[in-house]
């Protein structure tokens, strides 16, 4: 019964992070170039764009965050071809650019 579980919880962790992987890779093909790698907008489209330093202020919910990626806003372009994961996976990886 313990192997199942630890087999099980080896599982559970290895895809967790190959998703982080995953969005991380997404954040530097999608985003970064205004964003900025670390997510501070210190870039010179982001600058020009005056887009948000995600690594002092996220006051946006994950429903906020997902709706203007799958759609746009202002600016920025929607990005529509993304699956649902890729979305949440891409939401999460802000969340952790917060300092």
């Amino acid at each position: 019964m313990n192997v199942i579980i630890s087999i099980v919880v080896v599982i559970i962790v290895v895809s967790s992070g190959a998703a982080f992987a995953d969005a991380g890779a997404l954040w530097a093909q999608h985003c970064a170039s205004c964003h900025g790698k670390d997510g501070s907008g210190n870039t010179t489209m982001g600058k020009k764009l005056g887009v948000k330093d995600y690594t002092k202020s996220q006051s946006f919910s994950d429903a906020e965050a997902a709706n203007v990626i799958k759609n746009g806003k202002g600016k920025m372009k929607a990005y529509k071809q993304l699956s649902d994961a890729d979305v949440k996976a891409l939401v999460a990886y802000v969340r952790t650019l917060k300092k």
